[in-house]
């Protein structure tokens, strides 16, 4: 089997990079196992203001603007509905919060997502004694929707391989790759916290995070928006809501935890006061790397291998726009942001 290019993953960042390759009509294999959980586990929310300090996130208008046109293309193409606008409700836990809003309210990045009345509707069984912020023009990316239907996309036109990748049956030649009966020009590996166990790319400095959440049904509670404060609260339909989410620099496996779960329910009964009974519970590692920023670019020994990794809490947002980077790059040798760039770290310098 002959391609242009094999990619490692299919969570956000493997699914961006075959995207590109669609839209650019080139030909590739995705190789997958299942074995990473964190864009499953993603809210998926896309936000460009840090709720904690009221401060923009890290380049967030142009990745919206790549970014939601993206998924748009996507969901016409295979008939799916995965952008659901949703406004986010923000409780303030004093007054100086609510001036530190205000303030950050009048300048020109924000006036288009925070508002600048106080939210005052009373929400039952929500503590919040000072009100709360608003912000417009948010949303979220239903991931688990997404990821499912464009496996089963690439399922029908063979493009997909449901098996773990073994490294060490690749063969790199600076003109090809070989993989078993696969041969390639590229390969771009996009496995999330699985790079642990690429030896092309295992010394990336990762400071990955655990992630968890837990699914609760809460009849009464009828919020039509995101709440957060301390953990987010997010409406899944038929009274169910998405509670989330922890950050455990320690522990590394996938697996839900009975502390995790404590920590969720005891933030979110400190704001809620709702019956409610918990339904499931989800864990995944995010990819962060240590100094916050994507993971872009060639091996510097083998450069027709290339990494699209490390997106942490924000992959929903980054990933469009982090594809299109590298795909310039390898195919335009277009210029790659020393922020971004892999060569930022002593290793692949």
């Amino acid at each position: 089997m002959k391609v242009d290019y094999i990619i490692v993953g299919l969570g956000l960042a493997g699914l961006a990079f075959a995207e590109q390759l669609v839209n650019a009509g080139k030909s590739f294999v995705v190789f997958e196992d299942g074995s990473q959980q964190a864009s499953k586990v993603a809210a998926g929310v896309y936000n460009p203001v840090i709720l904690k300090r009221f401060t923009p996130v890290w380049d967030a208008a142009e990745q919206l603007a790549i970014a939601l046109p993206f998924y748009d293309k996507i969901a016409s193409r295979l008939g799916i509905n995965i952008d659901f606008p949703i406004d986010i409700i923000r409780p303030f836990s004093s007054i100086e919060e609510q001036n530190d809003w205000f303030a950050a309210a009048d300048k020109p990045f924000f006036e288009k997502y925070m508002c600048d009345t106080l939210f005052r509707k009373k929400l039952p069984f929500i503590n919040a004694p000072y009100g709360y912020g608003r912000l417009r023009h948010t949303g979220l990316i239903d991931t688990t929707i997404l990821i499912q239907a464009y496996k089963n996309d690439l399922l029908r036109s063979n493009a997909l391989r449901e098996e773990r990748f073994e490294y060490e049956k690749l063969k790199v030649q600076p003109s090809l790759i070989e993989y078993k009966d696969v041969v390639a020009t590229h390969i771009v590996c996009c496995e999330g916290y699985g790079v642990i166990e690429n030896p092309y790319f295992k010394d990336i400095p990762l400071r990955e995070a655990k992630g968890e959440l837990v699914i609760i049904h809460a009849p009464q509670l009828q919020l039509h928006f995101l709440l957060k404060a301390g953990v987010f609260v997010l409406p899944l339909g038929n009274d169910l809501y998405k509670i989330g989410a922890t950050f455990n620099w320690v522990d590394k496996t996938q697996l839900p935890t009975d502390a995790g779960k404590k920590e969720l329910l005891t933030k979110f009964e400190k704001i809620c006061t709702v019956p409610y009974t918990v339904k499931d519970q989800l864990a995944g590692i995010r990819p962060t790397v240590i100094d916050r920023r994507p993971i872009l670019g060639k091996h510097p020994a083998c450069l027709n291998v290339a990494i699209l990794n490390g997106f942490g809490t924000r992959g929903v947002m980054l990933a469009p726009k982090m594809a299109q980077l590298l795909f310039s790059h390898l195919t335009e040798e277009a210029f790659l942001p020393s922020e971004l760039a892999l060569s930022r770290f002593k290793a692949f310098a």
